[in-house]
């Protein structure tokens, strides 16, 4: 049957590249030239190769020799399949920054880089092509469209026309996105094991600061799955046995790591009535899982408290971020307090927004909850137990605290860290670092007005937040370069189309001996099987690092549709053993998460990548600018960001007094009022827009 499988897909691989030639030559000259004004962040990350990557030129796993400036395989493919020509105009920026520079030269490129909201607005005014006009070129495309409403949704500008002014970028869809990566070796050389815990030495832990999230008395009950996945069960927490652990520990005071670290044992055995036994670990680790915010810094404090016994030396992080001189990786710190104390917004798909109860939008920045949970990470901070580079902005790294075994835990994507269990861990007595399951928060979805405690996760894939556009301006006149890019857009949204852009060519593809392409499941669906030369490529080129070593050297995954298939293959056995662990858990409904559609209960509708604002609607946005990506709540690496301000200086060194008074003053004096309103003016243009089509 999988042969059979195999060779289907080879077979309409085929087909549909020869329907693609032959459509391309029906609709546009042979050899149109597509001037391509488009790549991913950087000069390394563009449709051809940078001078850096290319060297003296780099032989890749085809054979091929590709020198600087040469389109890279990916695109070399694409312009044999289309009868096309690309000519690189890419600086090398991020989508922003990409735009910005060609905004006021559009006529001198065809399609370009930018993000959703800024296509979306430049859309409006006339500057780029309306895809939604010439869907009927577009048939791939309309399809997926089709089978995905709420993507369709996060892409439409004008809820009067329909309009869509660019191409949308998945990476990956409907799945997890971000999640908890641990030390889980720490935690079991910790918790584990019959008897008390004995160190020859270790530290103490700070002067307590931190006050309980999670109730002091009466118990908690927690669907969880089994330790084997297969099925779900109840695991309570009671607390009218053990107490509360961070309130037990601030009791005592300061103490010594060896007593922490047995408290926190003797805690999670009456908590938890022997639950989870001499392998207590599993509380955090555990397919099993049900650790909360208050569990998680007992076992901080544990942790840096135990540097001795856990790397040998007189320190160990806590919390870190991946880059924690970077505000593009600063930002996960917020992110990981959203879960960690239920606060929708802190990881939306658009600007800080989520679709409440009520079914309008809500916008994180202006909810004290938001600041509460801020305030509630200072008191981590502030006893030590987030990292000192994080605090201070020190020039250093993940790698730098997982090779010197410095750093415990983290949040972020699972293939692209864990497969530092290969790169920069010793890999010395059974050293892992591990997606752990998602914690436990009181979240109000509206089925209890007191709160619900259980799993969610806000990081859920869907449409990015950059794309690709067509510049009016560049194909005004020529229909060929119209044509030829619309067939562009439309191939990638194609199933091959979707393989090419994220293996890259048939030659980066495993091959049975027949000839026919090698394929696993997937999610249910057979896909194709890297080549072993690539696999051995993309360790000695990328470290193992899929996303790297496929935008920088294939050229694929840098816009359209980018499938997980090829990244799982590409995963340390590490990472998949987490991941596999956090996915039975969503599986079994034990870890909830937005939908990508309208649902009944508006909490759990994912809220779109772009709203469809008017240009006097995005005037007045602009003029909020203490709210735009430029002002006081940014992502960039060289940014600034309110929100993780407050986690490191708190809310009276950073000029707050209360998180009453830092509400305020975004609802007032940054107009945060004014900006939900349009959002929300746009948002139910949109609900009427979905409504009117079914």
């Amino acid at each position: 049957m999988k042969r059979f499988l195999s060779l289907m897909l080879a077979a309409v691989m085929l087909l549909s590249l020869a329907a693609a030639a032959a459509h391309a030559e029906q609709t546009y000259a042979a050899g149109t030239v597509l001037r391509m004004a488009t790549g991913y962040n950087s000069a390394k990350t563009g449709i051809t190769f940078d001078a850096e990557t290319a060297g003296e030129g780099i032989t890749l796993a085809d054979g091929v020799t590709y020198n600087t400036d040469s389109l890279k395989p990916t695109w070399v493919a694409l312009e044999e399949i289309l009868n096309v020509k690309f000519e690189n105009k890419y600086q090398g920026n991020g989508a922003a920054k990409e735009f910005e520079y060609w905004k006021e030269r559009l006529n001198e490129v065809d399609m370009v880089s930018g993000t959703a909201a800024t296509l979306s607005e430049y859309g409006e005014i006339g500057s780029l092509v309306n895809l939604a006009e010439y869907m009927d070129q577009l048939p791939s495309f309309r399809a997926y469209l089709d089978a995905n409403p709420i993507v369709r949704l996060s892409i439409t500008g004008n809820t009067k026309t329909g309009a869509i002014y660019f191409s949308p970028y998945f990476d990956g869809v409907n799945d997890i996105e971000r999640m908890p990566l641990m030390r889980v070796d720490w935690t079991q050389k910790l918790l584990d094991g019959e008897g008390e815990f004995t160190a020859d030495a270790c530290g103490t832990t700070a002067d307590p600061v931190y006050q309980p999230y999670m109730p002091t008395s009466g118990k908690v009950e927690i669907e969880t799955p089994t330790l084997d996945g297969t099925a779900t069960e109840i695991v309570t927490k009671d607390y009218d046995a053990a107490g509360n652990i961070v309130a037990v520990m601030n009791e005592k005071g300061a103490m010594s790591g060896v007593e922490a670290v047995n408290l926190l044992r003797a805690y999670i055995d009456t908590a938890y009535n022997g639950y989870y036994g001499t392998e207590r670990s599993n509380l955090f680790c555990g397919q099993n899982a049900a650790w909360d915010v208050d569990e998680l810094v007992a076992l901080l404090r544990c942790v840096v408290a135990n540097a001795q016994t856990l790397n040998g030396t007189e320190s160990v992080q806590g919390l870190f971020s991946r880059e924690d001189d970077n505000y593009q990786r600063r930002v996960d710190m917020f992110r990981l307090a959203g879960h960690l104390f239920g606060v929708r917004g802190m990881e939306s798909r658009q600007d800080y927004l989520y679709v409440g109860t009520d079914g309008i939008l809500h916008d994180a920045r202006q909810e004290e909850a938001t600041y509460e949970a801020l305030a509630k990470m200072h008191e981590i901070a502030a006893e030590g137990l987030i990292s000192q580079a994080f605090i201070d902005m020190a020039t250093e790294t993940s790698s730098t605290y997982l090779e010197n075994d410095l750093g415990f835990m983290s949040y972020d994507y699972n293939q692209t860290q864990t497969v530092m269990n290969a790169t920069k861990l010793q890999n010395e007595d059974g050293e892992k670092y591990m997606a752990v399951m998602v914690p436990v928060a009181r979240w109000y979805d509206g089925t209890d007005e007191n709160g619900t405690y259980m799993r969610f996760t806000e990081s859920w894939r869907s449409v990015k937040t950059d794309g690709w556009a067509i510049s009016k301006a560049g194909v005004e006149g020529s229909p060929d370069k119209l044509n030829a890019a619309l067939a562009l857009i439309d191939y990638a949204f194609s199933e091959e189309g979707q393989i090419l852009m994220s293996y890259g060519p048939d030659a980066f593809i495993k091959h049975n001996e027949d000839g026919s392409v090698a394929t696993f499941l997937f999610n249910g669906k057979e896909m194709p099987v890297i080549a072993d030369a690539t696999y051995e490529e993309l360790w000695s080129k990328a470290k193992g690092n899929y996303t790297n070593y496929a935008r920088m050297y294939l050229g694929s995954t840098l816009s359209f549709v980018k499938s997980q298939a090829f990244e799982y293959q590409c995963t340390h056995e590490v990472g998949r053993e987490g991941a596999g662990k956090i996915s039975a858990a969503i599986a079994l409904g034990t870890i909830r998460h937005p939908e990508l559609a309208i649902t009944e209960d508006g909490w759990y509708t994912s809220i779109p990548t772009v709203l469809p604002h008017t240009k006097v609607e995005n005037d007045d946005l602009n003029t909020y600018t203490q709210l735009t990506s430029n002002g006081k709540f940014s992502g960039a690496r060289g940014g600034e960001n309110l929100f993780v301000d407050l986690i490191v200086k708190g809310f009276v060194d950073d000029g707050f007094t209360s998180t009453e008074e830092a509400v305020n003053t975004v609802v007032n004096d940054w107009f945060g009022d004014l900006y939900l309103e349009l959002k929300n003016d746009a948002w139910n243009r949109l609900l009427d827009y979905y409504n009117s089509l079914n």
